[in-house]
């Protein structure tokens, strides 16, 4: 029998039939929880956390057990692939052919949670960028199975984190249908930089990374780099090897237009010779490392190499597009067939120096290598990372683009000749994304996460989900849903999601972000990348003041001191966020024309009201990114003026 997620997910006494798996009983101890001998750390540890959960939801805490007793328990629940569940469960196939494939399945005795797991128990722990990261797999079948039991079959909600936003169902008497199987195996392998701030090991702005975990997106098995592939070369590599970076046509190799952004001279066999070095590198920190990154570098329309070799990989049909060099523009065709040439180079040197080996090229289809290619196409060991900024914006062209294509049109261009990609979109700020107001487009980004699945993307990474949750927490839960299985019934998702977390006050809630994101929608259409101080604009004194209005029938809605109230009142914080950064904006815009002490005082006050109000709701609006002195909030402080307007340059242009 399937089992459908959404649906009454557990059983009480009254309606329970002999068929039916009982986990715990009115009069009778919980089955116990038996993990796999010589399981990896991750795995005992979600074993225990399955038992919490058991035990917030009926009083009774399971035992848990590192392999069977003798005799075998007349019930239990299985954790991970061992020799006495093939017994149990003879027409279950444990031999799992897909990565991160998961299966669960019950009969009138047993529950088995399994999944492919693949892990190196000598080397449990990998030194990143940011420090050591413990009890690393390379797949965490089991870990994901058994978040999504929890989920699934027990009804659990990670609504959003923290305390507040779980939802866990209460009962004496938890049983479930049986007998089932259920499988799955996700497509978007790389699911764990989807909220790339609180990804595995991320010590950033962050604060999420439970949840993360918990949503089965932390856990994923195709980790991806989400920048560029050479940022720290000019410093490693210019004095010695000067004839690797990028020719100007001033005759020098000047690293044009800063260090970080320097370009290569790609056709240069030294470049070949010094990749092949430090993907070694990567792999002494850690040998089961198999996506490496050969994208060039940002600055995405200044200094590239226009020696002979390296032009000659460009198609002369390819769009004309605008480069910059020092003192000096100059229409030159788009760097995709430069960029898909150097990355099937470099996809070709892996397989001879390390045969065998699923070893594959990051590329990234950035700036000049936006549109498609003319001739070249990647090799099979070639993924394009497609930095394609359709999230959360409708039509929305390519600023680099000479004929106006929409990054829609070049996703669709690619996704038409590449044998894998990951869809990697720069958020921006359309309407406050970036600074904690209600910048959500949930019916967009449904549409746009089945299109990118139905165009076989294998990975998804955003640039960034700032973690704002009492103003977007409905988007980045379908997000999540969605990442681990895009054919979900979205509205079922929704509907579940508002009706859990709002009880009696889940009407009003809805249609208070739906008519917030209808008025968004119809914003962005005509503003496309608006700044700061224009989203007054949008957030005008009327729609705060019905939005308001809905939220206090919310909380009229519901009892006093529920659950419910509190969380009405959870994203009544992120309305008052809204309202309090409306009235700074409009203060100083009109304070740097003509300033007012007063002025500069109500705004001081306005900040400290600000943070307190998140201080007060966690996770309400992650304040570390919008504090006053952050790159996101220039101007709307007396202590941040705004920055000195620069005349931009032809394409010197910020897509992000």
């Amino acid at each position: 029998m399937k089992i459908t997620s959404f649906v009454l997910p557990f059983l009480v006494a009254a309606n329970t039939s002999a068929a039916d798996l009982v986990l715990v009983g009115k009069d009778t101890p919980p089955v116990p929880i038996i993990v796999f001998k010589d399981a990896p750390p991750r795995t005992r540890e979600v074993a225990n956390v399955l038992a919490g959960y058991i035990e917030k939801m009926s009083g009774k805490r399971p035992l848990v057990m590192l392999g069977a007793s003798d005799p075998t328990p007349a019930g239990a629940i299985w954790i991970g692939v061992q020799p006495e569940v093939k017994t149990l469960f003879p027409k279950v196939d444990f031999d799992f052919k897909h990565p991160e494939e998961i299966v669960i399945a019950a009969n009138e005795k047993h529950v088995v949670i399994a999944g492919r797991d693949r892990w190196d128990p000598a080397r449990p722990d990998i030194e990143t960028k940011e420090g050591v990261i413990k009890g690393v797999q390379q797949e965490y079948g089991t870990i994901n199975a058994v978040y999504t039991f929890l989920q699934d079959q027990l009804g659990v909600r990670w609504l959003w984190p923290g305390e507040l936003g779980e939802d866990v169902p209460q009962s004496d008497y938890i049983a479930i249908r049986a007998p089932f199987e259920y499988r799955h195996h996700p497509q978007l392998r790389a699911r764990g930089n989807m909220f790339n701030f609180s990804s595995l090991g991320n010590k950033g702005y962050g604060r999420s990374h439970e949840w993360t975990m918990r949503q089965r997106l932390q856990l994923c098995s195709l980790g991806i780099e989400g920048g560029h592939g050479f940022g720290d070369w000019w410093e490693r590599y210019h004095e010695k090897y000067p004839e690797v970076f990028a020719l100007q046509p001033d005759g020098t190799r000047s690293g044009h237009p800063n260090p970080h952004n320097a370009k290569l001279c790609m056709s240069n066999p030294k470049v070949w010779e010094l990749w092949l070095e430090g993907v070694a590198e990567e792999l002494k920190n850690d040998p089961h490392r198999t996506v490496f990154n050969a994208s060039p570098n940002d600055g995405w329309a200044s200094g590239h190499c226009v020696c002979e070799k390296c032009s000659a990989w460009d198609h002369p049909d390819g769009e004309p597009r605008v480069f910059n060099w020092f003192h000096h523009n100059e229409t030159r065709p788009a760097t995709s067939d430069r960029d898909v040439t150097f990355a099937n180079k470099m996809g070709e040197l892996l397989k001879q120096t390390y045969p065998g080996k699923d070893y594959r090229v990051l590329m990234l289809s950035y700036g000049h290598s936006r549109p498609a290619p003319i001739k070249a196409r990647p090799a099979d060991n070639v993924i394009m990372t497609i930095v394609a900024n359709f999230f959360g914006r409708t039509g929305l062209v390519d600023r680099g683009s000479t004929r106006g294509d929409t990054f829609r049109k070049q996703f669709e261009a690619w996704a038409k000749i590449v044998p894998s990609m990951f869809w990697r979109p720069n958020t921006g700020s359309p309407a406050g994304w970036q600074q904690g107001l209600p910048d959500i487009h949930v019916a967009q980004t449904i549409r746009d996460f089945k299109d990118v699945a139905a165009a076989n993307c294998i990975g998804i990474y955003i640039d960034g989900i700032w973690e704002h949750w009492a103003t977007q927490g409905p988007l980045y839960y379908i997000m999540t849903q969605l990442a681990w299985n895009p054919a979900a019934d979205a509205e079922a998702v929704l509907a579940d999601y508002y009706a859990r977390a709002f009880g009696p006050a889940a009407l009003q809630v809805r249609e208070y972000f739906e008519t917030i994101e209808k008025e968004r929608m119809a914003f962005t259409a005509t503003d496309g990348e608006a700044g700061v101080f224009t989203f007054p604009q949008l957030y005008t004194a009327d729609l705060l003041r019905a939005s308001q209005a809905r939220l206090d029938r919310a909380a009229a809605a519901v009892p006093a001191d529920s659950v419910f109230a509190k969380r009405v009142a959870f994203i009544q914080a992120g309305l008052t966020h809204t309202k309090l950064l409306m009235d700074t904006i409009t203060l100083m815009e009109g304070y740097w024309k003509t300033k007012d002490s007063a002025v500069a005082e109500r705004v001081k006050q306005n900040w400290a009201a600000m943070e307190k109000n998140a201080a007060d709701h966690p996770y309400s609006i992650n304040w570390g990114p919008v504090r006053p002195t952050t790159p996101r909030m220039p101007g709307l402080h007396p202590d941040s003026p705004p920055p000195k307007a620069k005349k931009k340059r032809v394409n010197d242009l910020d897509l992000n």
